[in-house]
Order: C-alpha cells, then sequence, then structure tokens
C-alpha cells in the first residue's frame, strides 16, 4: 500500500499526504508546500508516507 501512496505523492502529493493521514495539519501543509513549489510538496509527501 505504501508504494501506491509514494506514486499518488510523486504525481499529485496532498493526495499522497490524504491517503496516509487524512485532513489533518500535515495534509494543508502539504498543499501549501505543493503551491510554493511541485518539489517541496513531493519532499514533504514522501517525508510523512515513510515515517509512519
Amino acid at each position: 500500500m505504501d508504494l501506491v501512496r509514494i506514486l499518488c505523492a510523486v504525481f499529485l502529493p496532498p493526495l499522497g499526504v490524504f491517503l496516509q493521514v487524512g485532513f489533518g495539519a500535515d495534509f494543508w501543509i502539504n498543499v501549501v508546500l505543493t503551491l510554493f513549489g511541485y518539489f517541496p510538496g513531493i519532499i514533504h509527501a514522501v517525508w510523512i508516507i515513510a515515517k509512519k
């Protein structure tokens, strides 16, 4: 299942974080990071998925 989340995180970072933690603070942080730049959103999403 983590592979699916990581693939989602690469293509749409907030989706990967949502699948891992739902609508929490990490999700909204990832949305902001993705809006500021695509790569910070990917890095944060993969970190959140790998951490849990």
